[in-house]
């Protein structure tokens, strides 16, 4: 077992508080190489726990995470947090199945206050922490950690508007890198870069008013001096944001200075009001590989700590061929614009936005006005395609309904990581996208189970529908089966004379159903399988049409919830019984994909013996 020094005898962050600044130093130098090793062998988020480092060990030192509550947003910068506080040893579980998570889970520990996995909501949360703490008369800090890429969605300023005039004792922590996933973007950025150079006088100015506080008349002398003073910074300098929102603001401060971050904490929590500590820090910090590309060691699989070099090779998968497909025809269309939400290789759009950059535009991490700006650009006459994973869509359902569906604008979702995700975990997995577009009136959802159906399905929502249309498509590649059925709304993809049972799927579950069916029929149970393009009027009329060829049991297949998915619409659209496997209505937990489908019983072997059990149930056995 690798040795790291200093850090083995770090167990818990009491352990922090007598040691000098030259040995914190040595610690984080030891942290970032175990984040490394350990990274490089389960994969998960790097270059952003690299760059919070510091930050992260001078948090712990000067509050009590065991009380006090700290909300890292999004959360996956919160690799520190948990070595620190006793989860050092599991962290070869770091996001596989039975494991540690990936972001902060109050299951795993006391000192982790709240589950993240989205960006921008920590304000909000720890702005009602305290509400709690001084309606409940507790006495403990709250603090939330969030990024300046976080502070491109407009929660955050929801949040930052509300807390800074509401006088709770509250500090907010931006972590500046000048990044959120991809290089940050918009007006934002370009007011923190003007603070970032403005003078560091804080401490001065604090030993200023201690020592006139001690004078007669200093109180009044100091209200005097801090009414001049800033008369003459509006002048000189730009006024800070979030001095106008009610914070108090210190800093800039170098990030990777761990003594002046720890003095700059230990003043804000003297502080009895909404302060904001504006911290500047790398991306990436203390591995070449990940300072030097920041964005594709953001998120990463197994890789060679030495080289830094990835040890599997990369697949085409469904964003990139989305992508490719979608530049073919922008080629060919100056209408079409593609849309992302601070995540243009995530989606597949970097070519795109190379090839097309006056039609391309990466709105931050801003969902709701990337959805409502794309029902603008349809009212005028463009087609805009707006890319977003499953759960980041979540954000924009208001947008959905009230900017586009309602006037039944053509704008085209296209909707990445559909379905089991995996090691991201709840926050992350896409099953809810099916029951919360299904009940909006006049959108159309397509199905992809290949690349040549997500090919045919795009030149099909963008050249022949009329309304909204979504394209949802999974992580990763295509399987086995890469057939093109799209034109039929309903397609028997195997059918099978005298039938006993009919499974019926969707997307990329068509390949653990057509494998169940084999184990099926070497049980001598006749198995045929049919798969849903498209949830649409259509493909009612196609069911109507096909009723008698789905007769006996039938069971639906799904990596979505219950509630609201195509089990539940078909069997309120046939007579004969009807039963499905799918997420449950639950939240899932993290792990692989092949892990989930286990889990869930979505696997080949587990669809088989569902239907095995339900078929002697039914007497068919």
């Amino acid at each position: 077992m690798k040795r790291y020094g200093i850090l083995n005898n770090i167990t818990s962050p009491a352990d922090l508080k007598g040691l000098s600044y030259d040995t914190l130093g040595v610690l984080c130098a030891a942290l970032r190489e175990f984040i490394v090793d350990s990274v490089s062998q389960t994969g998960g988020h790097l270059a952003s726990n690299l760059g919070i480092v510091e930050l992260a060990v001078a948090l712990e030192r000067e509050f009590d995470s065991s009380r006090d509550r700290i909300i890292y947003d999004v959360g996956h910068q919160c690799y520190v947090h948990k070595i620190l506080t006793g989860r050092r040893d599991r962290f070869s579980t770091l996001r596989q199945y039975g494991g540690l998570s990936g972001f902060m889970k109050p299951e795993e520990s006391i000192t982790d206050p709240c589950i993240t996995g989205h960006a921008s909501d920590s304000v909000s949360v720890a702005l009602g922490m305290a509400h709690a703490r001084t309606l409940r008369n507790q006495k403990y800090h709250v603090v939330a950690v969030i990024g300046d890429g976080a502070l491109t969605g407009g929660m955050a300023y929801e949040a930052l508007s509300n807390a800074g005039t509401s006088g709770e004792p509250l500090l907010v922590v931006l972590n500046d890198n000048n990044m959120s996933i991809a290089k940050n973007v918009g007006g934002l950025s370009r007011h923190l870069s003007r603070l970032r150079v403005s003078p560091r006088y804080l401490g001065a100015k604090v030993r200023i008013k201690e020592k006139l506080a001690r004078i007669p008349g200093g109180r009044a002398l100091t209200q005097s001096i801090s009414r001049t003073k800033a008369r003459i910074k509006g002048f000189l300098l730009p006024t800070s944001l979030f001095e106008q929102m009610g914070f108090t603001y210190l800093g800039p401060v170098d990030g990777h200075d761990l003594k002046s971050v720890c003095e700059l904490l230990a003043q804000a929590k003297k502080m009895k009001k909404p302060v904001l500590l504006h911290v500047m820090t790398q991306k990436g910090r203390g591995y070449a590989p990940s300072e030097n590309n920041p964005e594709k060691y953001h998120g990463v699989s197994q890789f060679d700590r030495v080289t830094g070099e990835f040890l599997a090779k990369k697949k085409e998968d469904f964003s990139a061929r989305f992508g490719a497909e979608l530049c073919g025809l922008a080629d060919k269309d100056a209408r079409i614009c593609a849309i992302t939400a601070a995540m243009p290789s995530g989606t597949g759009l970097t070519r795109f936005s190379t090839l097309h950059r006056d039609r391309f535009f990466d709105v931050g991490i801003a969902e709701e006005h990337a959805v409502a700006m794309a029902a603008g650009m349809a009212a005028q006459g463009l087609v805009p395609v707006v890319a977003l994973y499953s759960t980041f869509l979540q954000r924009a359902y208001d947008q959905v309904v009230h900017d586009v569906a309602i006037e039944g604008l053509h704008v085209v979702f296209c909707i990445d990581r559909a379905g089991i995700v995996g090691a991201d975990g709840a926050t992350h997995n896409g099953v809810l996208d099916i029951a919360f577009l299904r009940s909006i009136p006049g959108v159309t959802i397509l199905c992809p189970s290949s690349f040549a159906e997500l090919r045919s399905m795009m030149t099909r929502a963008v050249y022949h529908e009329n309304g909204p249309v979504a394209i949802r498509y999974p992580r990763g590649g295509e399987g086995a089966w890469r057939g093109d059925t799209s034109s039929q709304p309903l397609a028997c993809v195997r059918q099978t004379a005298g039938h006993e049972v009919t499974l019926v799927t969707h997307g990329i579950m068509i390949n653990e159903t057509l494998a169940a069916a084999e184990k099926l029929e070497s049980r001598g149970v006749r198995t045929q399988v049919c798969k849903v393009n498209e949830l649409s009027p259509a493909l009612e009329q196609a069911l109507a049409a096909q009723e008698d060829a789905l007769s006996g049991l039938c069971v639906v297949v799904e990596d979505t919830v219950d509630n609201g998915g195509v089990g539940e619409w078909l069997a309120s659209h046939r007579s004969g019984r009807t039963l499905c496997i799918s997420t449950g209505n639950r939240f899932l937990p993290h792990g692989s994909v092949n892990d989930l489908y286990r889990h869930c019983g979505l696997d080949a072997d587990g669809i088989a013996e569902f239907v095995m059990e339900h078929r002697k149930e039914t007497g068919l056995g």
